[in-house]
């Protein structure tokens, strides 16, 4: 994988009383955020999380982080922190702790019910440590403080992490919404205590790093949902992340306004808010909820579903109402609500998602026509707020794409902070505190893990490529039998094409031009059937390359008789 620091080299072993930081996901894309932090030979790492495929990836279920520089050192590794329940920051546990064996999980209340849910689906038992804001733990030599702080899921924390090498406060992902929903704001009096004591690194949330300003606040949406559920004539469905308990929450208490009942469809929606109602993190008025096999009983007027599918994810409920291929189906006097923001490289499903479901009749609200969905990160002028009040001596812009990136590394350095005190890299770049300071130590080789099916990391950017070719250009196979001793052909060229040509006898030009490709090289006494296969992959590959623009993947298959 490619990185902003060709140059780099392996890093050195790591100094006595330096704390050294290396991101194995999450810097360059939106996803798989997973970082390593290293002192006095002992590991912490904080988040690991996935990422959702493109289309560009075919067949891929999901990705992880790269983790193979801890896997000959899983002993060293103390706890797995995690800033919140988001799949993106929790995906990945299944698959490190399926590999590591049993490492602690240190989260919030909510955090850890979400994942060992999932973990339960795994077979996996963890040993988990509870915590909460103002709780301080220690984890060898890691002394760690848990901060609130304000997301689009409840219980979400940022941690300060403190070594001998200095103090790191990385945020989480995070926002400063003054009139949260569930009354929780982000901690800014104990960002401004830090900060005053000193941070060294100020690791922190990139996402919104562009957006201008501050960011709506959640409660802005429930005038939006009001009024969608006014004008709706028949059911309102409304697709959402199934661990986004807040704007569940929203659609539930306008539901109940409207005298509508409210049913969860998806596996996944229906564990998550089953959970975050009984730790009492989502209020459910008696009689609004029902289970999705009760909707016959209600008219179409008096329902509300809330599934998930907001990222055209192939699979979910959203996606195979649009395609009809759910029970449930959706037609004129529907409104579908897809409350959530495009995570980018899920344009292209998503709008396909709306497409069909509009060619059913169904009037679709998104982000885009109306305030359905607000961000749950920091925008601009949050970041510049928290640099000021925080007064890092160094910063680390995470959680985000490069564009992201830069442009929080442009926010620090508007409130003073000197470019080289700011650290902008990519995934495998090593960076080391040490008295205050940061610098780049080195870079060790990080890539995509691919999950597919059952196969982790099976799957080569190779294998992606032949999937890719197979999928846009086509397959032809040519079966050829050659005498071993005179090299003549004994049968064939037998020409088998899919995804290519409709007729066999578009391939007749080209079975003449592999003859005689064949008949020279018996000639010229080549001959093996390895050497004569690669003959016909070329002869194939130039002619179906010149006389239809075309690359698909070419399998020779020469035997000798």
């Amino acid at each position: 994988m490619s990185h902003s620091h060709p140059e780099l080299s392996e890093p050195a072993a790591l100094e006595k009383g330096t704390t050294r930081i290396v991101a194995l996901g999450g810097l360059g894309d939106v996803g798989r955020n997973m970082t390593v932090f290293e002192h006095e030979g002992k590991i912490l790492i904080v988040d690991a999380g996935v990422l959702f495929p493109e289309e560009n990836q075919p067949g891929v279920d999901l990705i992880l982080p790269d983790y193979s520089y801890l896997r000959e050192r899983w002993g060293d590794v103390l706890a797995i922190v995690l800033t919140h329940a988001h799949e993106d920051h929790i995906g990945a546990v299944p698959f490190i702790l399926r590999e590591a064996g049993e490492i602690p999980l240190v989260g919030s209340r909510l955090t850890l019910a979400f994942l060992e849910e999932k973990l339960k689906e795994h077979r996996i038992r963890p040993r988990s440590l509870e915590v909460k804001e103002g709780q301080v733990e220690q984890f060898g030599p890691f002394n760690l403080e848990f901060i609130a702080v304000n997301h689009s899921i409840p219980d979400a924390l940022a941690v300060a992490i403190t070594t001998s090498a200095g103090r790191i406060l990385h945020t989480g992902d995070f926002k400063m919404d003054q009139l949260p929903l569930d009354g929780r704001l982000t901690d800014l009096a104990t960002f401004a205590r830090l900060g005053s004591q000193g941070v060294d690194l100020f690791m922190v949330d990139s996402t919104n790093a562009e957006v201008p300003g501050f960011t709506t606040s959640e409660r802005e949406i429930l005038p939006v949902l009001d009024r969608v559920f006014s004008k709706t004539e028949r059911r309102v469905v409304v697709a959402s992340f199934a661990s986004h308990v807040h704007r569940v929450q929203q659609v539930i208490d306008t539901a109940a306004a409207h005298s509508r009942k409210v049913a969860l469809v998806g596996r996944s929606m229906v564990r998550n808010m089953r959970v975050a109602h009984e730790l009492g993190y989502l209020t459910i008025p008696d009689g609004v909820l029902i289970d999705a096999k009760q909707m016959e009983n209600f008219k179409d007027n008096e329902l509300v579903l809330i599934c998930t599918g907001s990222q055209g994810e192939p699979m979910a409920a959203l996606s195979r109402m649009a395609s009809g291929d759910h029970q449930i189906r959706v037609g004129e006097g529907d409104t579908v609500i897809l409350a959530s923001s495009l995570i980018p490289g899920n344009e292209n499903s998503v709008y396909r998602v709306i497409n069909g479901l509009m060619r059913f009749g169904a009037k679709v609200v998104h982000k885009s026509n109306a305030m359905v969905h607000v961000s749950g990160h920091a925008s601009a002028g949050e970041l510049l707020y928290c640099y000021n009040l925080v007064k890092p001596k160094n910063v680390m812009p995470i959680h985000g794409e490069w564009r992201h990136l830069r442009a929080n590394a442009d926010l620090a350095r508007l409130t003073g902070i000197a470019d080289e005190n700011i650290v902008t890299v990519d995934d495998g770049v090593v960076v080391d505190l040490r008295d205050g300071r940061v610098n780049i130590a080195g870079v060790i080789t990080v890539g995509y893990v691919y999950v597919d099916g059952q196969s982790v990391g099976d799957i080569t950017e190779a294998s992606l490529k032949d999937r890719r070719v197979l999928g846009e250009e086509g397959f032809i196979s040519i079966v050829v039998a050659v005498d071993s001793t005179t090299g003549k052909i004994v049968s064939g060229p037998d020409i088998h094409a899919r995804g290519f040509a409709e007729t066999e006898d578009v391939f007749d030009e080209v079975k003449i031009k592999i003859v005689e490709a064949l008949r020279n090289a018996a000639s010229d006494g080549v001959g093996g059937s390895h050497q004569l296969a690669q003959i016909v992959r070329r002869t194939v590959g130039q002619w179906v390359n010149t006389t239809h623009r075309r690359r698909p993947m070419i399998l020779p298959i020469v035997v000798e008789v």
